[in-house]
């Protein structure tokens, strides 16, 4: 992901601000939507403790009429 030096933005309306976000997010490549994605999921990922990230998500499927 390309490092981008923090900005602070000032808009006039919360409609503005939309239309801005939704113009960056438009001219990205899509090699940057994919890397800001990893880098959200990277996050996420450490941000969790070590239960949840061995926690499996297991069900059982059983037919109808069974216990």
């Amino acid at each position: 992901m390309r490092d981008v030096p923090p900005q602070v933005l000032r808009f006039r309306s919360f409609e503005e601000s939309d239309a801005h976000d939704a113009e960056y997010y438009r001219r990205l490549t899509p090699d940057e939507r994919v890397d800001i994605l990893l880098t959200l999921v990277a996050q996420y990922t450490e941000s969790l403790d070590e239960a949840a990230q061995g926690f499996a998500h297991v069900c059982r499927v059983a037919r109808l009429g069974e216990g």
